[in-house]
């Protein structure tokens, strides 16, 4: 086996240890809705509209699979588990495709120009900092030289957490301390990764969204005072949000796509819920693309969303 295989092969591993709960969830749902069955009949379509809203794939999303479902079967009402299992990964798989967003980029891939800009966003506790943490690493070890920027000045720990992560991932910070100006943290560190001649900066801001008016105001500032140093800065605007939370996720990802120009999606702790139906949920309601998903602690625990691949690892191959 050759290296590129082994990473494939981990990368699998990773995800489907990371959706093991949900995967299980809906697998022995299944198993129950098909038990002395041998064809597929209105109760057991209602039986799998009901598993798939209680994984939190949204009514919405539901709705649109059953009725591409219930096509299907019209034609050949005998399916067992297994060929429904089959129909309904093919099925997603073809909503979500259709569904137009950026092509999925690996993190050694060119940017467009450099220095590039990130500004990560997203509400206290959803995993912002250690995404951004897991994401310097992942660059770095892609043979990009990287730079952080701490403008979350005012959580008390924000600070500190980014510069545990920076020496983690072993990549420079910039920093100011708790209560700092927000955008002179990002002026300061769009300044630094341009004299340093940076790949990539990832900037943390602060987690909070009491109100969509502060939230733009407080946004609009720091990216006027970057533009001052690099024209079309930030180049893109990642929303982080905790897939635990289920529908609450997806009620946050409209407040912030409302208030915010966010460009993706970091959908984190996929491994500690059942709940990952919430990624094909918002993969298909919202025209923003989910592009890094977390599925573990460790530090290169987060990977390129892979529709194919989540959907298989999700409803088992």
């Amino acid at each position: 086996m050759g290296f590129f295989e082994k990473i494939g092969l981990k990368k699998k591993e990773t995800l489907d240890q990371g959706v093991e709960k949900s995967r299980s969830g809906i697998l022995n749902k299944l198993g129950k809705a098909l038990a002395g069955k041998d064809t597929v009949d209105d109760e057991t379509l209602d039986d799998l509209e009901e598993i798939l809203i209680t994984s939190d794939v949204g009514v919405k999303t539901t709705l649109e699979i059953i009725k591409r479902i219930e096509k299907r079967v019209a034609k050949d009402k005998f399916v067992s588990q297994s060929e429904l299992q089959t129909m309904l990964r093919e099925e997603i798989v073809a909503l979500l495709q259709e569904n137009p967003s950026e092509k999925p980029a690996e993190f050694d891939a060119d940017f467009p120009s450099t220095p590039h800009i990130v500004l990560v966003v997203g509400v206290n506790g959803v995993g912002k900092t250690t995404t951004i943490g897991k994401l310097s690493h992942m660059y770095k070890s892609a043979g990009k030289n990287v730079l952080l920027g701490a403008a979350d000045t005012f959580r008390a720990a924000a600070v500190d957490q980014l510069k545990i992560w920076s020496e983690r991932a072993d990549v420079p910070i910039i920093e100011q301390g708790q209560n700092a100006d927000p955008a002179a943290v990002a002026f300061d560190t769009a300044s630094a990764a341009k004299a340093r001649g940076a790949d990539i900066a990832l900037i943390d801001t602060a987690g909070r969204l009491h109100n969509k008016k502060a939230l733009m105001d407080e946004l609009s500032k720091i990216k006027r005072v970057m533009s001052k140093v690099i024209e079309d800065a930030p180049h893109e605007v990642i929303l982080v949000l905790d897939a635990s939370t289920g529908q609450n996720a997806m009620q946050q990802a409209k407040a912030f796509t409302e208030a915010v120009d966010i460009t993706g999606l970091a959908l984190t702790k996929l491994d500690g819920t059942a709940k990952g139906g919430i990624v094909i949920g918002i993969s298909n309601e919202l025209n923003v693309p989910v592009k890094y998903i977390g599925l573990g602690e460790k530090i290169e625990d987060l990977q390129v969303f892979d529709k194919v691949a989540f959907v298989n690892a999700l409803f088992g191959e």
